[in-house]
């Protein structure tokens, strides 16, 4: 399998004017990076939906940090640390727990609108592995949508912050080892857009619709990951993709996100007779790690030759529920489900990847001038399973590092080298003579990583998938010159790094569950 570049240069290149930083992707981490990095220079911020598409809408629980009087860092790292299951760069969740707070109460100062309450205190949650209540929240179950509307607007009124919507960026422009910018497609444009940059910084988000049952958004196809694997830029730990324990089982929502926050207020999971299971399999039961609850929720459906199991919150108050929960309540209604008077059909859902580009504690990556940030990154601050609420954090302390990171490259940056948009500089490699359909591919694909790498592997179904799935990226035949076959490319791409790092890691280590 060939992981260079495979694009389409037959088409014309339009080269624009160069920037000092080029931010790709527009969730918490691209938003935070862009307004950090426009202190240092002229930014040019590019998506491929619009400015509010991205995970960090969709997040319910809230953002991690040790602000009240009887949390503290220390308790954030043991938890975290935990939660890793041994894989977690010390010195990278020192970092995140440390700096963690001071980044947060500049989300405060910027008007994040945090719940409080009468007396004006901040409101916090528990979820999932947390010892105590650490989570702040916003609007009930609406933290992710407050972000990223304040940071949003804060984004497109900044005189040095150029957006680009709906810019699909589809490759790096490299010399050497040395990224210059990035090449990307225009919606309703046919020519390839060069746009040069002293200093390229991804954040482009997760890769979950390489699944079938994911609760990610349709953006989310592994763009990031697989630009930079083809321009030679190091990956690491893609074995570990955590699956959230509780997306809703239903025709009309599928995959929508029940927050870790609904079993930290009280819920119970319970299987088909009813029974609750938990403490079977944890201590803490419902509030355990991630992968292990979605491993025992897998276990019960296996059982009992279920598709779902259930979240039981008929013990809470009615009235609680709808104010707590107010997003998920009214999705639930939608569908007629009342939570407060049924319980929740529920499965796990592909839901983050902790693997990624892998980056030094500044963003760096392998390539010089390149940096990453937010889930599209690996610093090693989540190891095998990332602890809950800590992916909001994880994008504030290093976009932070990144953005200083990057203002000091740029500062003594020797220029853009201009022979690097001559088009047909890349040449597309040989196409098969049987070319692949994309929406059935796509569909093939997607629902082979859930059937053979998802919660639980094993090794005969590792081996299989990553064959059908080379033969796949060896036979794509279509010209690359439009958004979706080169999300499928991108999708492709990634699905083999993570079934290839499932391969080679034979332990079971936290979101990473080898039967054999």
């Amino acid at each position: 399998m060939n992981l260079k570049s495979r694009l389409d240069f037959s088409l014309d290149v339009t080269v624009t004017e160069a920037s000092d930083f080029i931010v790709v992707g527009s969730g918490i981490a691209g938003l935070y990076t862009a307004l950090k990095a426009a202190e240092h220079g002229r930014v040019l911020l590019l998506t491929k939906e619009g400015l509010d598409t991205s995970a960090t809408y969709y997040a319910q629980g809230g953002i991690a940090a040790a602000l009240a009087e009887e949390d503290d860092p220390e308790l954030h790292l043991e938890d975290t640390l935990a939660a890793g299951a041994g894989l977690c760069r010390r010195e990278a969740v020192e970092i995140l727990v440390r700096e963690g707070p001071r980044r947060v109460r500049e989300l405060l100062d910027m008007g994040v609108p945090f719940d409080r309450d009468a007396e004006g205190n901040l409101l916090l949650a528990r979820e999932g592995a947390h010892r105590c209540r650490r989570i702040l929240r916003a609007g009930g179950d609406a933290t992710g949508k407050a972000i990223q509307t304040t940071l949003s607007c804060m984004v497109k009124r900044h005189p040095d912050i150029r957006c680009m919507e709906r810019v699909f960026v589809a490759d790096l422009l490299t010399s050497g080892d040395t990224c210059h910018g990035v090449l990307a497609l225009q919606e309703g444009r046919e020519t390839w857009l060069a746009f040069p940059g002293k200093a390229t910084i991804l954040a482009t988000g997760g890769l979950g619709q390489v699944y079938a049952f994911t609760t990610n958004p349709a953006v989310a196809t592994g763009d990031g990951v697989a630009m930079a694997c083809r321009a030679g830029a190091e990956v690491a730990d893609m074995e570990f993709v955590q699956f959230h324990p509780t997306a809703l089982f239903h025709p009309r929502q599928p995959g929508f996100l029940i927050s870790e926050a609904v079993r930290g207020e009280g819920g119970r999971l319970i299987n088909h007779r009813g029974e609750r299971f938990m403490p079977r399999y944890h201590p803490q039961a419902e509030l355990a790690p991630r992968d292990i609850v979605s491993r025992a929720i897998f276990s019960e459906m296996r059982r009992h030759g279920t598709d779902c199991v259930y979240l039981d919150l008929t013990h809470l108050p009615g009235r609680f529920l709808k104010d707590r929960f107010p997003t998920i309540y009214a999705t639930l209604a939608a569908c007629g489900v009342d939570m407060a008077a049924e319980p929740v059909p529920v499965a796990p859902a592909a839901h983050y990847s902790m693997g990624g580009i892998k980056t030094n504690l500044h963003g760096e990556t392998s390539i010089r001038g390149l940096y990453a940030v937010g889930e599209v990154a690996c610093n090693g601050v989540h190891g095998a399973n990332r602890l809950a609420s800590n992916s909001l954090l994880d994008a504030l302390v290093f976009g932070y590092r990144a953005a200083a990171a990057a203002a000091a490259y740029v500062q003594c940056h020797p220029g853009i080298p201009r022979e690097l948009y001559r088009p047909g500089k890349l040449n597309p490699r040989a196409r098969s003579e049987e070319p692949l359909e994309i929406e059935g591919t796509r569909r093939r694909l997607r629902e082979l990583m859930q059937r053979e790498a998802g919660v639980i592997r094993h090794r005969e179904g590792l081996a299989r998938a990553k064959k059908e799935i080379g033969q796949m990226l060896d036979n794509l035949s279509f010209p690359f010159r439009d958004r979706q076959s080169l999300e499928l490319l991108n999708m492709l791409t990634v699905a083999h790094l993570i079934l290839s790092a499932a391969e080679q890691r034979k332990e079971s280590r936290g979101s990473h569950y080898r039967l054999d």
